[in-house]
C-alpha cells in the first residue's frame, strides 16, 4: 500500500479538494482492489522453501568435503550446483540449534542455552517467539513440519500445529528407535519411561507404522505434502527435521536396513558400517524429496537449504565412548564432537541452492549462523525485514550469498555461553575464543574416523554417480530447460577440492596437542588452523582480552536457563504408552 500511495499520492494531493466524497470512494476502492491484486501477484512468484535438517551429521560424513569413505552422491549434486557453506555455524547441542533456526535467536536470549529438552520436561521454546513458519504464514505460505520437533509438547500450545505449522508429522522428543518409534529415557532416582513417539498433528500415529524405517517413513511424508500441494494456491514451506543421523535407544544406537549396510562393506568397523548406511538413506531422501519437486514442477521455484543441527557425537577412535547415544559419525579433521564449541561441534554442512543459484555454483567462506536463516528466508520470500521482530540475532544474507557480493553481513558469531558450566565462546572475523569446557573435557580431542586416510578404508569417488542420482538427473533437467549450463565432472572435482579442510599432516590420534581452557582461554585463528591445533592466546593477549569483552557484552543480556526438573506425569504408561502433552 505504501509504494502505491508514492505513485498516487503526489496528484491525489494537489486535486483532493475539488474531488467530491463519492469519487473518492471510488478512489479508495480502486487503490484497495490495485493494492490486493499487486499482493497475490507477489504472493504467487514466492518461491518454495525446502528445509532439510540433519541431526547428529558430521562433516566428514558427506563426500561433498572430500571424504571418499561415505558417497552421497545427491547431497553432493545438490551442493556442487549450488553454494557449499562452508562457514556456517550452529549450537553444540539439539534444541538449542532448532530454536535458534526458528526465531532467529541466540539461544541465550531465549534461556535455551543449556541441556536439550528431556521427554518428560515441561518446558519449551516460549510462548512469546514467533517462528519462522509464523513468519512465512504471514507472506502466505503453506507451512508443513516433518520429522523431530524437540522445542516442547507440554502443553499442546508449544507443539508445531500451535507454532506456525499447518501440519505435522513426527515426534516431539529428541529421538526414537528407528523401526518401533519409541523413546526410553531414563532418569535418576525416577527410573525409565518408555513410550511410543509419532504424532500425526496432535493424534498419535505410530499404530501402523510399525517396522518401516523412519527415514523411509519421514521421506514419504515429505513427498506426499509436496505431491499434495497447489502451487497456484500457495508457495509451500516445508520443514524436513529427520532423525537421521542421530542414535536411536540403548542396544540398538544404530540401525539401518541390512541391504544398505552390505554396500558400505569396504568399512571394517562394524558400527561405522551401519552408521554410513544411515547416512546413505539420508542422502537417498534428499534425492526422492528433489525429485517430487521435479516432478511436481516445483523443482525450479524452489530454494533448499541443508545443514546438520550440530557436530557428530562420534565415538572414540572407533569405540564406544561413556556419553549418550553416541553414532560413530566424523567430524574429520576437526577437533571436538557435538556437546563442545570445537569447530566439530557446531561447524555444520551447509548447501543452500536455487535455479539461480545453479548459474553460479561456488563454495562460501562467508561467516553465517543456524539464526541466520530465519531472515535470510524471509527476505528470500519477499519479506520486509523491518517487519520481523527487532530483537533477533540473525543476518539477513540473501543477497549476498545469491548475488555473490563482497560485503560480509556478519563478521561475528556468538557460539555460546552456558552459564552452568561456565562454557563460552565466540568468533570474531578469523578469530575465536573458547573459555571452559563442556562434558568434563571428555571430548576436547580428536574423535570419530580419520579412516579415509587410510588404505583399506576409502571408496573410489564417483562423480559419475553425482551427475547419475536423482538430484544429479533433476539438476541436468532444469538446467536444460532453463537453457543454462549445469555441473559436470571437472567442477565436481574443483568444488570439491575448494570445500576439502586441510590441517598440518601428522597422526591427529597419536600426535595431537592435548589442549584445555578450563584455566585460561584459548584462542584460534581459524583460518591459518582450522583444526584448532595451536592456542596463540599468549601470543595475542590483545585479541584474547577483546574477545573476552564481546562476551562479557552477551553475558549482559543472557536469559537464565529455563530447564525445570522432570514430571512424573509425563509418563508415558499413563497415556496409552505414548509420549503426549501431559498438561492440557
Amino acid at each position: 500500500m505504501g509504494y502505491l500511495m508514492l505513485i498516487f499520492g503526489y496528484k491525489f494531493a494537489k486535486c483532493k479538494k475539488s474531488i467530491n466524497r463519492l469519487n473518492l470512494n471510488y478512489l479508495c476502492c480502486a487503490i484497495v482492489f490495485l493494492s490486493y491484486h499487486l499482493h497475490n501477484v507477489d504472493a504467487a512468484y514466492r518461491p518454495h522453501i525446502i528445509f532439510i535438517m540433519a541431526d547428529d551429521l558430521g562433516w566428514n560424513d558427506v563426500s561433498f568435503h572430500g571424504s571418499d569413505q561415505i558417497l552421497t552422491p545427491n547431497l553432493d549434486a545438490l551442493a556442487y550446483n549450488g553454494i557449499i557453506l562452508n562457514n556456517l555455524y550452529t549450537q553444540p547441542v539439539c534444541t538449542p540449534s532448532r530454536a535458534a533456526l526458528l526465531t532467529g535467536k541466540y539461544p541465550i536470549h531465549l534461556g535455551m542455552q543449556g541441556a536439550p529438552i528431556l521427554g518428560a520436561e515441561p518446558v519449551g521454546l516460549p510462548l512469546t517467539e514467533k517462528t519462522l513458519a509464523d513468519y512465512l504464514k504471514e507472506l502466505g505460505y503453506s507451512t508443513k513440519a516433518v520429522g523431530k520437533w524437540h522445542l516442547g509438547y507440554y502443553k499442546k500450545e508449544y507443539t508445531p500445529r500451535f507454532r506456525g505449522f499447518d501440519n505435522f508429522y513426527g515426534y516431539y522428543t529428541g529421538l526414537i528407535s528407528y523401526y518401533d518409534h519409541i523413546l526410553q529415557d531414563v532418569y535418576e532416582n525416577i527410573g525409565e519411561f518408555t513410550g511410543y513417539d509419532l504424532h500425526r498433528d496432535e493424534q498419535p500415529a505410530w499404530q501402523d507404522t510399525q517396522s518401516t524405517y523412519a527415514t523411509d517413513l519421514f521421506t514419504k511424508e515429505a513427498v506426499k505434502f509436496i505431491n499434495d500441494h497447489d502451487p497456484e494456491d500457495a508457495p509451500l514451506f516445508l520443514y524436513v527435521a529427520h532423525l537421521a543421523v542421530h542414535a536411536a535407544n540403548a542396544g540398538k544406537l544404530l540401525e539401518a536396513p541390512q541391504e544398505e549396510i552390505d554396500k558400505f562393506r569396504h568399512i571394517i568397523d562394524p558400527n561405522r558400517r551401519t552408521y554410513a548406511a544411515m547416512v546413505s538413506k539420508l542422502d537417498e531422501s534428499v534425492g526422492e524429496i528433489i525429485e517430487a519437486l521435479e516432478n511436481k514442477e516445483m523443482l525450479k521455484d524452489s530454494i533448499i537449504v541443508f545443514m546438520s543441527d550440530n557436530g557428530a557425537p562420534s565415538a572414540i577412535n572407533g569405540s564406544q565412548p561413556a556419553r549418550s547415544y553416541p553414532n560413530w559419525g566424523s567430524n574429520f579433521p576437526f577437533r571436538g564432537a557435538k556437546g563442545t564449541l570445537w569447530e566439530g561441534g557446531v561447524r555444520s554442512p551447509g548447501i543452500l541452492w536455487s535455479a539461480s543459484l545453479q548459474q553460479s555454483p561456488r563454495v562460501s567462506t562467508n561467516l553465517m549462523h543456524v539464526s541466520d536463516w530465519l531472515p535470510t528466508l524471509y527476505s528470500a520470500a519477499g519479506g520486509n525485514i523491518a517487519d520481523l521482530s527487532p530483537t533477533i540475532d540473525g543476518v539477513d544474507q540473501w543477497l549476498t550469498l545469491t548475488l555473490n557480493l563482497p560485503s560480509r553481513p556478519r563478521t561475528s558469531v556468538l557460539l555460546n555461553i552456558d552459564e552452568r558450566s561456565r562454557n563460552a565462546g565466540i568468533r570474531v572475523e578469523n578469530w575465536k575464543l573458547i573459555i571452559g569446557t563442556a562434558q568434563n573435557g571428555n571430548y576436547d580431542g580428536y574423535y570419530g574416523d580419520a579412516w579415509d586416510i587410510f588404505e583399506g578404508y576409502r571408496n573410489t569417488y564417483n562423480a559419475s554417480a553425482v551427475l547419475d542420482s536423482k538430484t544429479g538427473q533433476a539438476m541436468e533437467a532444469l538446467a536444460k530447460s532453463l537453457f543454462v549450463s549445469w555441473t559436470n565432472e571437472v567442477d565436481i572435482k574443483t568444488r570439491r577440492q575448494q570445500a576439502t579442510i586441510t590441517c598440518e599432516s601428522g597422526n591427529f590420534w597419536g600426535n595431537a596437542v592435548q589442549m584445555s581452557c578450563q584455566t585460561s582461554p584459548c584462542l584460534f585463528n581459524i583460518e591459518a588452523d582450522p583444526c584448532e591445533r595451536n592456542n596463540v592466546a599468549r601470543l595475542y593477549p590483545a585479541i584474547t582480552s577483546q574477545l573476552y569483552d564481546i562476551l562479557k557484552y552477551y553475558r549482559l543480556s543472557l536469559v537464565p536457563q529455563i530447564n525445570q526438573p522432570v514430571d512424573v506425569r509425563a509418563n508415558p504408561k499413563l497415556w496409552n504408552n505414548t509420549w503426549s502433552t501431559w498438561l492440557n
